[in-house]
């Protein structure tokens, strides 16, 4: 069978070689869309590292000095003493679970900061996410060790002075943060003072959609209390109806603490959806393209070998009148679209993985531009979709043709 259709294509040779140069084309784009959907698909799908769920940013400024209630000379231990009793009393609020103060470290978070971190001899070779945070910070968004330590383990790890690193901070050096536990880190490029590696942490994801880096994450808790500006709470399960409301009509007779205020509370699904506005447009407008891109590749297709089967009437006449069934006429055309197809997929591999080694396809977030297993999964996927395409675009036109008398088929030739 398989001798006789490579006889067959190749005595057709003209026709078939710009066939196959439309199929190839099509299936290096169509690689390309679904290696794009794939990235966006796995990203979304993986662990946040963090649950942001019954959580609320509390917005606190400072009166100026042109305001009448305005307290002047407030000394540093009176700043720092006014910071904690807020964080005391929205604390002892009943709906309040846990309360945190932090810098540069809520998720959905624009902005970020940095310090020099070292172990051993090595350093991160891509941005870590300097996070530094009151202790209760991880129990407010269920923060998860690697070896599963609890919020509350981890929270007590932070009053104790020592440090949580994701498990995947020194990972272009083969070196894993569960594997260094209990070890110490330089920080700020200060070799005096070494800080104990308390627990490695889950990957936290800096947005829903994989973040950008490698995600890399430092927690500590040092002087926050001086310069923090996040106050974040964790409400508990049925007080969030009415929180909003009800924390700002006691905002000015309870948190009103030297010349500290409450200007707003936000939760974190508006937080979340404003921040990822951008991002979400985005992929929705590349979805809606390529979308439309694999519906112009379907008809295509559909279109191209429903005009080359059309043509073949007759010859699927001359078959049938010497005896061929119409199953085995169906399995030689369908075979023959799916021959030429397999043969022009293992010319496309090469394309697909020069396209990943230019980095030219979507960055993937562990496996960077190319992994043999997901440009094979990939492959396979534009492989299935466009034999499907084909069988159709051969299946409708030959089962007619199939239907038709051959003499009037050979009559109407």
């Amino acid at each position: 069978m398989f001798k006789k259709l490579f006889t067959q294509i190749k005595n057709e040779w003209r026709s078939n070689l710009w066939l196959a140069l439309e199929m190839l084309i099509v299936s290096v784009v169509l690689w390309f869309v679904v290696d794009y959907f794939y990235v966006t698909i796995y990203n979304y799908n993986l662990p946040r590292g963090f649950d942001a769920s019954n959580c609320y940013r509390i917005g606190v400024a400072q009166l100026t000095d042109k305001s009448p209630e305005y307290i002047p000379d407030r000394s540093g231990d009176e700043i720092r003493q006014d910071v904690e009793t807020l964080l005391s009393r929205i604390r002892m609020r009943p709906e309040v679970e846990f309360v945190s103060l932090s810098s540069n470290s809520y998720p959905y978070n624009g902005s970020n900061s940095g310090t020099s971190i070292r172990y051993d001899t090595i350093y991160p070779r891509n941005f870590a996410v300097y996070r530094n945070v009151t202790p209760d910070f991880v129990q407010v968004f269920r923060y998860e060790g690697a070896r599963g330590e609890t919020p509350a383990q981890l929270a007590e790890m932070l009053n104790r002075g020592e440090v949580l690193i994701s498990d995947n901070l020194f990972m272009y050096d083969n070196v894993k943060g569960v594997d260094i536990v209990g070890e110490g880190l330089y920080l700020d490029g200060d070799t005096t003072r070494t800080y104990r590696i308390g627990a490695a942490l889950n990957e936290v994801q800096y947005n829903d959609y994989g973040g950008w880096g490698d995600d890399l994450t430092l927690v500590v808790s040092r002087d926050v209390i001086d310069y923090g500006q996040e106050y974040c709470v964790r409400v508990k399960e049925g007080y969030t109806k009415d929180f909003i409301k009800n924390f700002m009509d006691d905002a000015d007779r309870l948190y009103r603490v030297g010349n500290f205020y409450i200007t707003d509370v936000k939760s974190f699904d508006q937080i979340r959806d404003n921040y990822q506005r951008s991002y979400t447009n985005q992929i929705r407008n590349f979805c809606v393209g390529m979308g439309f891109l694999l519906l112009n590749i379907f008809l295509g297709l559909l279109g191209t070998f429903w005009f080359r089967t059309q043509q073949r009437v007759s010859e699927i006449a001359i078959r049938m009148v010497n005896g061929a069934t119409r199953s085995s006429i169906f399995g030689r055309l369908i075979g023959e679209g799916l021959l030429i197809l397999t043969v022009v997929t293992v010319v496309a591999i090469g394309f697909d993985i020069l396209i990943s080694y230019l980095e030219l396809n979507q960055w993937l977030n562990g496996n960077k531009y190319l992994s043999w297993g997901r440009t094979s999964l990939c492959v396979l996927i534009s492989y299935v979709l466009m034999a499907i395409m084909i069988s159709v675009g051969i299946a409708f036109p030959a089962y007619r043709a199939m239907h038709i008398q051959p003499t009037e088929a050979l009559h109407d030739e």
